[in-house]
């Protein structure tokens, strides 16, 4: 499993969709946002939690579409379904590797980039804190997607349809978590609904993604 963690976080740093992809898509929406919708301090801070949550979604999805598809196209994938390690673990394996490439490194910007927006000083450590919570899950629902594609031409639009529907909820909460933290609110319940939501995925998706990489596979 290790060995196998090594080689996808290999695999994304070289075969792009890696971190720096993900970091400047998200450098791009937050620079951008100032320039749309005026140079107003109140007004960045009151959405800087949301078009912070909303960059760092749309930056994970940068790299889904190659998450399985370079192992299904040299034949690894085939090797992998046979091997002694189950299937689920194998998917479960390259959720985290996404999530290390891609998730962990807007979490450490999004502090930074928070001051391009305004973002209250206490809203940055509910703001990491939700993206902690629930960049999981988008990994996860990720990799889920992707096995659904996986073997599709040009299968990149259709993984963001039917990935962005499963991304609401986790946006909501993680926004409002952020917001209630910046406005020195109680975030209890929306961080409560986001483990919750990263603790479903992780339980019952890995599941559902080798189950459908199997008949894929077939």
């Amino acid at each position: 499993m290790k060995a196998l963690l090594l080689r996808d976080l290999k695999l994304a740093l070289r075969a792009g969709g890696g971190f720096g992809l993900g970091l400047a898509f998200f450098l791009i929406v937050t620079v951008l946002v100032p320039f749309s919708v005026g140079p107003q301090s109140e007004l960045l801070a009151r959405i800087a939690p949301g078009v912070l949550w909303l960059g760092a979604l749309l930056a994970c999805l940068l790299s889904l579409d190659r998450l399985l598809a370079l192992d299904w196209e040299d034949g690894t994938l085939d090797l992998m379904a046979t091997s002694p390690l189950p299937l689920e673990a194998v998917v479960t394996i390259k959720a985290l590797a996404h999530w290390i490439t891609t998730s962990l490194p807007l979490v450490l910007a999004a502090p930074v980039l928070g001051i391009l927006l305004n973002l209250p000083t206490a809203g940055f450590q509910w703001l990491v804190v939700s993206l902690l919570l629930g960049t999981p899950a988008l990994s996860v629902i990720g990799t889920f997607g992707a096995a659904l594609t996986v073997g599709l031409k040009r299968g990149g639009l259709l993984l963001s349809l039917l990935v962005l529907p499963l991304y609401v909820p986790t946006l909501i909460f993680g926004a409002e978590a952020a917001r209630r933290g910046a406005d020195g609110m109680s975030v209890e319940t929306p961080l409560l609904m986001l483990a919750g939501i990263s603790a479903a995925t992780l339980a019952l998706l890995p599941f559902a993604s080798a189950a459908v990489l199997r008949v894929n596979l077939r």
